[in-house]
């Protein structure tokens, strides 16, 4: 596994982002980057940063725990745990989500493409008060 200084400063970047950092968003990311996750699909900085201020501005907390990482050439992957509180999920109690980045890194070192795997259902309809109960009753009975 090699940890490089530009997969480094990512991850200490999304350690320290909230609400009202979000305008700093092209300190890691290129103005034509592409973001997916399991939810949104979102296409340069101006539309990251709405998306991610938007997010904060709608949580009591959400912060990162980084765990294995992996870079080869422009391409790396990092897992990680998610630790969110919404007020709206989960009755406001603490989320723990595990989920990994695969990211592409443009020649400045920024990364101009991301794309994140999690579970959503374990993120937000689990977690909603009819909808979740009906999930995690299907899941038992498939045995997860």
């Amino acid at each position: 596994m090699q940890r490089t200084p530009d997969l480094e400063a990512f991850c200490a970047f999304f350690n320290k982002l909230d609400k009202t950092c979000t305008d700093r968003l092209g300190e890691v990311y290129t103005a034509e980057v592409s973001f997916t996750d399991p939810l949104h699909h979102i296409e340069g900085i101006e539309a990251l940063e709405g998306y991610f201020q938007n997010l904060y501005d709608n949580v009591t907390s959400c912060r990162f725990t980084f765990h294995e990482r992996c870079r080869q050439g422009d391409r790396a992957f990092v897992t990680w745990t998610m630790h969110l509180v919404h007020p709206r999920l989960d009755g406001g109690r603490g989320i723990e989500v595990e989920g990994c980045s695969q990211l592409r890194f443009a020649p400045d070192g920024r990364v101009d493409r991301h794309r994140d795997y999690f579970d959503a259902g374990a993120l937000l309809y689990e977690r909603l008060p009819l909808l979740g109960g009906v999930i995690r009753r299907v899941k038992r009975q498939l045995g997860h």
